[in-house]
């Protein structure tokens, strides 16, 4: 299952949605809540997070938060029809093993195992 941060673009939780992914939008059910609460909640259901904020590169790799997977997107707005085909193709390859920190751009992806 996938937790989609809340600054993920609905295009892009929409593409995952129709190639039946389930996704879970902090936008959608609990707009607003801290970084460590969206970190709490991936870690206890064991939810992948997506996400467009650079500080849950912080908390893993400084802070050592443990047990935490995360996509990281990097792209420019305009591309966001082209960064959501980037991810589905990603999660669909199935290299995906737990913890994980993928930095994920419309040009080349970069997998970190923690």
């Amino acid at each position: 299952m996938i937790l989609a941060d809340e600054n993920i673009h609905s295009f892009i939780i929409k593409t995952l949605r129709e190639a039946n992914f389930k996704v879970i939008s902090v936008s959608e059910t609990s707009h607003g809540i801290k970084d460590e609460e969206v970190i709490r909640w991936a870690i206890k259901n064991n939810f992948l997070l997506l996400t467009e904020d650079k500080d849950f590169g912080e908390w893993v790799f400084a802070h050592h938060v443990n047990n935490l997977s995360v996509i990281f997107l990097r792209y420019h707005f305009k591309e966001y029809q082209k960064i959501a085909n980037t991810v589905l193709h990603f999660l669909k390859s199935g290299d995906l093993k737990h913890p994980v920190f993928v930095t994920l751009t419309t040009k080349k992806i970069r997998i970190r195992q923690l």
